[in-house]
């Protein structure tokens, strides 16, 4: 059952690949989501801005493959700070490697998403996953549902 979504997400997207970020922010747009979206561009700069943030996110999504610092160690780092630690971490990976899924789960993000191939799938996913409350949804979910699909 879809519980109303609220009306404005602070969203972080750490990616590596330019063209990807593009695509993601693109998406965003042409769905007229209300999104605060800020992006950086590897593992190092993700660490560099929660540390320095005002306001931190409410949603990451995260590649795992980035340069400097991939995003298990990310993951793993953001997950043993207290101040970090109420982001809702949505691993956003090329990845389908049920032991990268498996880990990804083991370190703590809330929710997997295989990045889609195609731009409309990417805002189908967007849509319905924004169109949710989120982290009433996702809260604790279980390994069986943590790949969110359309």
């Amino acid at each position: 059952m879809a519980t109303p979504k609220k009306d404005f997400f602070s969203v972080l997207l750490a990616d590596d690949d330019s063209d990807d970020r593009m695509l993601f922010e693109e998406a965003v747009s042409e769905l007229a989501l209300d999104l605060d979206l800020q992006m950086v561009k590897d593992g190092e700069e993700l660490m560099q801005y929660l540390s320095s943030a005002l306001i931190l996110p409410e949603f990451l999504f995260l590649d795992l493959n980035m340069p400097f610092k991939n995003g298990f160690k990310c993951l793993e780092e953001i997950r043993a700070n207290n101040i970090l630690q109420e982001i809702f971490v949505i691993i956003y990976s090329t990845t389908s490697n049920k032991s990268h899924i498996d880990e990804a789960f083991e370190k703590g993000a809330n929710l997997f998403i295989k990045k889609p191939n195609s731009f409309s799938d990417l805002k189908t996913i967007l849509s319905k996953l924004f169109s949710l409350d989120i982290k009433k949804c996702f809260s604790a979910v279980p390994k069986d549902k943590f790949v969110f699909e359309v």
